[in-house]
């Protein structure tokens, strides 16, 4: 290929990192043969490369006319529109060894040319290198794979954003299973955050799924998600347990309580790693939360009978049934007891209220419900992670740890279940477990530097909103900003970035950007990215289902990519309902429609089954 081929126009101005470039008389057909290939002048998004001495400049075409000149256009002489402005993005040698960022800038008078598939094959890279994954290619030349740098990818963070129905749950399944590849990365190491069960079917192949009230059908094969209540910390608990405290005073009390009954379970059954001197409230200590609600209800309701010699707890004064049982309630089952009513009468049995009551009244009905609802259970009685009413248990933390990131290559946290009051919390605590135990493991074989870990989060915008200031939000702030020198990376799905914290959508180093018809999302983006690309964006709102631009850290130059899809019995469960489907229901992605007869006999019992368990049942539609 000679550049005269390839000539498009010379420099006329420079402004940092855009270029105003004159287009030549010899383009003026908008068509240009390269090795017997034709290219057209001008695409917004096509790359141009400026020599330099033994280097090249690369580009991309970010705006094309008038409004590209440099020049303020007056009434005697109107501008032209053969005018190009290019984003420069990095660099590279003769040979084709490209680096992103710039040394030198291109000065008045350089040749501008257009960049061949050839150019790109050589620049973007070949499928062979190991630390390259495939995903796609790239959208105006199929020859050319679309290469992923894993080690820039996974630690430096990621977002995957997109409008509903452009194809993104897809996107994200095909990045899983490439990463996932047992044979390539044997180590892999992958936790999805899944809000609406949708990723189950089309990853079970290579994913253990963890759901609240998991599905027991073998041929689903789902876990039961238990979460221990000890495993978090004193805000992550109080949380979950009361809504949150906004006394002082009462905070200081349940802090102190906490810490006395992690402490005398430390004392029955040492643990190690634990000792007084260091153990806190946030101590991951097993201890009986039902049967310290039950005590703190008692000290908080209760009542006494004035016993001479006698303490005001040895003589509780319990309402009684006919047959002269005292309703002392049942700790495990979160049933409060019921004390008489205070009465100083004469002549009567003087009942008084316990010295000293506490504060904690609303807390502790609202915890009593929540001990007393079976949806809670997966915190609450988790299983084998359930201490006994002296702290023992079943399981640690560390067989938690092994079923969540232990075993094969991607772990699928379904947390469709979670009741929607605490999902933010849960989310956060799951998060700061995770982050703590590969922090603290850092230097062992199962932390991060060794074994790095990449968090997939769905539905981002749920639970990252900077408004609110959640848990979760502050714990993915701290991963993001910290969690790279210790092997802990992130990708922040969403289809409205423009609701995410913005610290949050700034430490993500590449992008996957879908098609995004929202105009505050798209300058959301550009305002995110590293790169001046506002050309590339500019395209969003265009491009096809399953197509993105990848741009970041992760790609030498950025691209415009079609993505890969899984084979149809791996596609995520997410696809919209078909009013009317046009193909057969052995090839259909969607189970029915309004041109499908309907059953003779529903059976809407399942309905209520489905309802009172709060599980969709995959064994009850068709797999």
């Amino acid at each position: 290929m000679s550049d005269k081929e390839s000539y498009l126009g010379k420099v006329q101005d420079v402004n940092g990192t855009t270029v105003s470039v004159s287009l030549s008389k010899d383009s003026l057909s908008g068509f240009i043969y390269i090795d017997g290939q034709g290219y057209r002048a001008g695409q917004i998004g096509s790359f141009v490369r400026i020599p330099i001495g033994f280097n090249n400049l690369y580009g991309i075409i970010s705006q094309v006319g008038a409004s590209a000149s440099p020049l303020e256009p007056d009434e005697n002489t109107p501008v032209d529109n053969r005018w190009l402005r290019i984003q420069l993005i990095g660099e590279a040698q003769r040979n084709g060894t490209f680096q992103r960022g710039l040394s030198q800038y291109p000065t008045i008078g350089d040749n501008v040319h257009l960049v061949s598939e050839k150019e790109l094959k050589q620049i973007y890279g070949q499928p062979n290198e190991g630390y390259f994954v495939k995903v796609g290619h790239i959208s105006n030349a199929d020859s050319i794979p679309a290469l992923i740098d894993i080690n820039k990818l996974i630690t430096r963070h990621s977002a995957v954003v997109g409008t509903t129905g452009s194809g993104k749950s897809t996107t994200v399944a095909s990045l899983i299973t490439a990463l996932s590849d047992n044979n390539k990365y044997p180590s892999a190491r992958i936790i999805m955050l899944d809000l609406h069960g949708e990723y189950g079917r089309c990853l079970k192949d290579r994913a253990n799924v963890f759901k609240v009230n998991a599905d027991p059908n073998p041929i689903v094969g789902e876990n039961e998600l238990y979460i221990p209540y000890w495993a978090l910390n004193f805000d992550e608990l109080s949380e979950v347990c009361f809504g949150g405290i906004d006394s002082e005073k009462e905070r200081n009390i349940l802090l102190e309580k906490i810490q006395k009954v992690k402490s005398e379970s430390l004392k029955r059954v040492p643990r190690d790693g634990s000792n007084q001197d260091t153990l806190s409230a946030d101590s991951p200590i097993p201890f009986n939360l039902h049967s310290l609600w039950h005590q703190l209800y008692t000290e908080t309701f209760g009542t006494y009978i004035k016993t001479q010699g006698k303490q005001p707890l040895e003589t509780l004064a319990y309402e009684t049934l006919d047959d002269g049982s005292e309703l002392k309630g049942n700790a495990l089952s979160g049933i409060p007891p019921i004390f008489k009513n205070v009465s100083n009468e004469a002549g009567a049995t003087k009942i008084n209220y316990l010295p000293s009551p506490l504060p904690l009244g609303k807390q502790l009905q609202a915890l009593g419900s929540k001990l007393r609802i079976p949806r809670y259970d997966f915190i609450f009685k988790p299983g084998e992670w359930t201490p006994s009413i002296h702290g023992d248990i079943s399981k640690d933390l560390d067989q938690l740890l092994k079923g969540w990131i232990g075993d094969k290559p991607v772990t699928i946290l379904d947390l469709s279940g979670v009741p929607s009051d605490i999902l933010k919390t849960i989310i956060g605590a799951v998060l700061r477990i995770l982050y703590e135990a590969l922090f603290w493991a850092r230097n062992l074989s199962q932390g991060g530097r060794h074994r790095p870990l990449l968090i997939v989060m769905e539905e981002a915008h749920n639970y990252l909103n900077g408004q609110d200031n959640s848990i979760a939000s502050r714990m993915v702030q701290r991963i993001v900003k910290e969690g790279r020198k210790y092997g802990i990376g992130t990708m922040v799905v969403t289809q409205r970035p423009s609701e995410i914290d913005p610290t949050i959508l700034s430490q993500c180093g590449t992008f996957f950007a879908l098609r995004l018809n929202n105009a505050s999302d798209r300058s959301y983006i550009t305002s995110a990215m590293s790169d001046n690309l506002d050309g590339l964006t500019s395209m969003l709102p265009i491009l096809r289902t399953g197509e993105c631009i990848v741009l970041g850290e992760a790609v030498k130059l950025p691209m415009r990519t079609l993505v890969i899809p899984p084979p149809k019995d791996r596609r995520p469960d997410s696809q919209d309902p078909v009013v009317y489907d046009i193909l057969p229901q052995d090839e259909s992605m969607t189970p029915g429609g309004w041109n499908i007869l309907p059953e003779k006999e529903p059976n809407y019992a399942e309905v209520i089954e489905a309802w009172r368990s709060q599980s969709p049942r995959i064994s009850k539609v068709k797999l």
